[in-house]
């Protein structure tokens, strides 16, 4: 569990909440349903027309990292290439294939398969960097379904807000609907920039930031494989890939 994103989300409400009491006002005044169902609906409206859905449900499937990262197994990652490499040394790469068929992660099985179906260095690298860059830019793409609504959440905000204004000078004449039409207009702005800038923005990044780790992981499995196929001996190896180790 990412215990910065507990804390950073808890210290968003306790900073808006408490800022707004200090002021002497309540909690009450920030919640407004019309002013909530215009920027949520909005923003989701907006990033449903901009994105496939198959980049979406990729969105949804990576969010939870926020809170529950994949672990890095950078460490594990090189002891077990190190191991690959020993038993290759030993008794060739034929006596990798037992292992390729119970590796639980995928890109290393397609690697060890690889290595076991005797393909050279330069098919292994050419399929395996097109199985990460791939990965990656699914993943990243799916991070940038929060950068854009948090682009237009602030946006639909103003529109909220104008909405609201609207409200207000249709019914100058009668002051007891005043009140509800300002409220969603300050408050429809409020939620548009706190949205974006409390919680989609950092979402984003954070995601974008844990995408490029997973593929910090594969580039290293990839560089791995690749001197297991050349023959290097596993101490090279060993030393080569502790380059990866942040």
């Amino acid at each position: 569990m990412d215990i910065l994103s507990i804390i950073g989300v808890i210290l968003a409400f306790v900073a808006i909440l408490g800022g707004n009491y200090l002021e002497g006002g309540h909690a009450g005044a920030l919640l407004n349903g019309p002013a909530a169902l215009i920027v949520l609906g909005g923003t989701l409206a907006a990033a449903f027309i901009q994105t496939p859905l198959a980049v979406f449900k990729r969105s949804l499937v990576i969010v939870p990292w926020i809170f529950f990262p994949p672990a890095s197994r950078m460490r594990e990652g090189i002891a077990q290439i190190v191991n690959w490499s020993t038993i290759a040394r030993k008794e060739g790469l034929l006596g990798l294939e037992p292992l390729a068929d119970s590796e639980p992660d995928a890109y290393a099985r397609k690697g060890l398969q690889l290595l076991v179906d005797g393909s050279e260095p330069e098919s292994l690298r050419s399929i395996l960097e097109v199985d990460l860059l791939t990965r990656e830019n699914h993943d990243l793409m799916a991070a940038k379904v929060y950068e854009s609504m948090g682009g237009y959440s602030p946006t639909i905000g103003i529109i909220g807000a104008v909405m609201g204004l609207i409200h207000v000078m249709g019914n100058l004449s009668d002051p007891s609907l005043l009140g509800s039409g300002i409220a969603v207009a300050f408050v429809a702005t409020i939620y548009g920039v706190a949205l974006a800038n409390l919680f989609l923005l950092p979402v984003a990044n954070k995601l974008k930031s844990l995408v490029m780790q997973q593929s910090r992981y594969r580039e290293m499995m990839l560089e791995g494989l690749l001197a297991i196929s050349e023959g290097e001996n596993p101490r090279s190896i060993e030393m080569k890939l502790e380059g990866f180790l942040e």
